[in-house]
């Protein structure tokens, strides 16, 4: 009877001496394909919101295919009139170093409000009647954070296209101010169109959401 029992146990023993490095095995399969398959990424979704020049103060929808790319469009204001924008950002190291690219409209607005802020309330030239502009920004930043949350400070160069309106009337009134007699005739066939590169920069935030 004993010698049955002991018979049992050595089978028992030997059983699972050859069934736990098989079990350990499975274990450690498991545990690696888990670690090999991905998860579910960052969100690809979220809103933006930006202040700079000639940006103006600008809200956004952001979309983010992948870690180094996202796309961005939206509107704004530069307190004059309303206007809107689009772009990309290239982001070789998912966040870091930033390369962005942008164009944007400004519809035109009467900026004589704005400047008698600083020039004083008599203060009106027709020339700011309809103020609009049309811009592109090229700039390199700085974009903290990869995850949910990332702020951002971008500069370099943009290229401002404005038209010039009431131009001719505001030439003919000088002209008639300094005493011109009626034999002189001043007129100006087009608005003039401005065009300049100048620096700028602006800082951001975005936040996904899906």
């Amino acid at each position: 009877m004993r010698t049955a029992r002991l018979l049992s146990l050595i089978a028992a023993a030997a059983v699972l001496s050859w069934t736990m490095p098989a079990r350990a095995q499975v274990a450690t399969s498991l545990s690696t394909a888990a670690a090999v398959v991905p998860g579910k990424g960052p969100p690809h979704l979220g809103v933006m919101a930006d202040a700079g020049a000639p940006d103006g103060a600008n809200g956004s929808l952001v979309f983010r295919p992948f870690s180094w790319l996202r796309a961005h469009g939206g509107g704004g204001t530069n307190m004059i009139s309303k206007g809107v924008r689009v772009g990309a950002t290239l982001l070789p190291f998912g966040s870091g170093p930033s390369a962005t690219l942008e164009a944007g409209h400004y519809f035109d607005g009467d900026a004589n409000g704005l400047a008698q802020r600083f020039a004083g309330s008599t203060f009106s030239s027709p020339l700011l009647q309809r103020l609009g502009y049309d811009y592109v920004n090229a700039h390199l930043g700085l974009d903290v954070g990869s995850g949910r949350v990332v702020f951002y400070i971008h500069g370099g160069m943009s290229y401002i296209r404005a038209t010039i309106h009431n131009f001719g009337s505001v030439v003919a009134g000088a002209a008639t101010e300094n005493g011109a007699n009626g034999s002189t005739e001043v007129s100006v066939k087009a608005d003039p169109i401005v065009k300049a590169w100048v620096p700028s920069a602006k800082l951001g935030l975005i936040v996904y959401l899906w």
